[in-house]
């Protein structure tokens, strides 16, 4: 049985994972929220930060002429038949890499969602050292919880 996109779209909502990397291509974070990608192994992460920082620096290079006053973004989204990629760079060079399904809807509020609770629970924890992996229970908690939610739609 073959299904139609819009069918696809009301069936598959799903956030599959994210990754942190940090302003020099670190992994400070990385989680998986449900099956659907295949397992990579630690040392597969820490490749897969460094060469996402890689091209993403390569690709703000690549963009057409900017106005004055507009710094190029580098890759923000990454389509596949299987998974959608977005990307979102903070001001202070952090990226956060959310793959979810392909139609996923509003990808961008996600990773916005996200990157609040990340100011909220480690950013202004005084025990977090910048650009280091991230070890917060409240921010593990309340991240598997509010993508538990949108999982479950």
């Amino acid at each position: 049985m073959r299904r139609t996109k819009s069918a696809q779209l009301i069936e598959y909502r799903v956030v599959y994972a994210l990754i942190i990397i940090n302003k020099a291509g670190g992994l400070v974070y990385q989680r998986d929220f449900t099956e659907g990608l295949n397992k990579l192994s630690v040392n597969d992460y820490l490749v897969l930060a460094g060469t996402f920082h890689g091209v993403h620096a390569i690709t703000t290079r690549l963009n057409p002429l900017q106005p004055p006053n507009e710094a190029p973004s580098g890759i923000e989204v990454l389509e596949t038949e299987h998974f959608r990629l977005q990307c979102f760079q903070t001001l202070t060079g952090t990226k956060f890499l959310l793959f979810t399904e392909p139609f996923q809807p509003n990808t961008d509020k996600i990773v916005a969602r996200i990157y609040e609770l990340y100011a909220d629970y480690v950013m202004k924890n005084p025990f977090y050292s910048l650009e280091m992996p991230i070890r917060s229970e409240g921010w593990e908690r309340r991240l598997v919880r509010e993508m538990r939610v949108l999982n479950s739609r």
